[in-house]
């Protein structure tokens, strides 16, 4: 029975480290950073503070304030190493200056600071141009928004070992680069704001629809996003991607209510009861949108401001026949032509499928099928199978679905593709093994899109 007892509570502590980095991960590391200026030190620090409470949570319980707890971990363990380095004793002497030495009540405290935002300044270091792409995603999914290596590894279906490399590379090349914990300079704004805008969409999207784990919204990430967004649009207030994007997040938040039931699993946009969309939220996205199309140049609406232009679309419906599809279709258009991709074709057969009929948009489905760049994309499989449910093919259907939930990593989301699949053929079974592929790294979380 004790080793029953401990058991339990050995796992309820490693629940409660991993709920906290997963939530606090960004203000931790931020407030660190903003006491040594060194993001991949305080990556480390933060880091060690975790394993520290791995081992001493189960043993001495879970402290009343897990991230002020890691917090003032990795404070002190940054006074030992400054301790440790007569070149830094100045830091030190600083630090040790510092309000509230050696405790922290609340690493939020630290970070808040209006415009002067920490966690947005380390979301611009992790953008900086030294960087590539994957190291950017991969430190931006670290320490923003709190995923483990392992789950970075499943999302772009790339060995654990490399995400940890590249995370490694990273802060590698932050630190060898001496790349300042600071807000760039106005004049610096336009060479990093697209990829501060592209990570913090990304951000929000993993709380939109979580690429893993047993949660389909991780709203506190996603409303987290939404906060850095409006931090970059009132440090560039004439530039109308900025507005757009906080306009798409806002719309697309507005569904979080809506759009999971009592068990957690995910409800599916047709379904969802419009009365739970969040006013509120549709009213700040429409206006942010209408401040972005009043800011556009001769080049019109750019990426974001399209999509949430669509966004805006399915806001402004009461009920899913009044979604102005053909006006989707055309802002779909416009996207591809702007932005081709086949997820975006895929999203354009979608709303081909409402405005024109299934038929047409599986025909558009299965030429994009036939490219072979979406065959391990669950959302290929999931719009296959509603496309064949809807022309009266039930067990093609089923098999599409199972194929698409045995792609997902999500539970939630294979959860709701394996009920579709047992209505429509009951005990069909699995789909053929050579179906079983595991995600590539052709899509990025950025475009998930919401079921349908």
């Amino acid at each position: 029975m004790a080793d029953e007892q401990g058991g339990a509570v050995a796992d309820a502590a490693r629940d409660a480290v991993a709920t906290t980095w997963r939530a606090q991960s960004a203000r931790i590391v931020a407030a660190l950073a903003h006491l040594t200026r060194d993001v991949p030190l305080a990556e480390d620090l933060a880091q060690e503070a975790v394993a520290q409470a791995l081992e001493q949570w189960p043993r001495d319980g879970i402290p009343e304030n897990p991230a002020a707890w890691l917090t003032t971990v990795g404070r002190r363990r940054a006074i030992d190493l400054f301790r440790r380095g007569d070149a830094l004793a100045t830091r030190y002497e600083l630090i040790a200056r510092e309000p509230g030495f050696g405790t922290v009540s609340d690493p939020a405290a630290l970070v808040d600071g209006g415009v002067d935002d920490d966690v947005l300044r380390l979301i611009f270091v992790a953008c900086h141009p030294v960087l590539g792409r994957e190291a950017r995603i991969a430190l931006t999914l670290r320490v923003v928004a709190g995923l483990q290596s392992e789950e970075i590894a499943r999302a772009f279906v790339v060995p654990v070992a490399t995400v940890q490399q590249r995370v490694v590379r990273a802060k590698k090349t932050l630190r060898a680069a001496k790349v300042p914990f600071e807000t760039p300079s106005a004049g610096e704004f336009d060479t990093r704001l697209a990829d501060v805008l592209e990570v913090i969409y990304l951000v929000f999207t993993e709380g939109y629809a979580a690429t893993s784990g047993d949660t389909w919204v991780r709203a506190d990430l996603a409303r987290e996003a939404i906060r850095l967004g409006t931090l970059v649009a009132r440090l560039v207030p004439r530039d109308a991607e900025t507005h757009a994007l906080v306009a798409l997040m806002e719309l697309q938040a507005s569904r979080f209510e809506a759009r999971v039931d009592a068990e957690g699993d995910a409800i599916l946009l047709d379904d969802q009861d419009r009365s739970l969309w969040d006013a509120a939220a549709i009213a700040r996205g429409l206006g942010s949108l209408d401040l972005a199309d009043s800011l556009i140049d001769s080049r019109g609406r750019g990426p974001y401001a399209l999509q949430a232009a669509i966004a805006a679309c399915h806001a402004r419906a009461q009920e899913p026949a009044d979604t102005d599809w053909t006006e989707v279709v055309v802002l779909y258009d416009a996207l591809l032509n702007l932005r081709p991709s086949p997820v975006v074709a895929l999203n354009r057969a979608v709303a081909v499928s409402r405005s024109t009929g299934p038929a047409t948009a599986l025909r558009l489905v299965d030429a994009i099928a036939r490219g072979g760049r979406l065959d391990d994309y669950a959302p290929l499989h999931a719009v296959q199978g509603d496309l064949l449910e809807r022309l009266g093919h039930a067990a093609p259907a089923a098999r599409a679905f199972r194929t698409a939930a045995s792609l997902s990593v999500n539970e939630r989301e294979r959860a709701v593709l394996l009920r579709r699949a047992e209505e429509l053929d009951p005990g069909g079974g699995a789909p053929p093994p050579s179906a079983i592929m595991p995600l590539n790294d052709t899509t990025s979380p950025h475009e998930k899109e919401e079921p349908r």
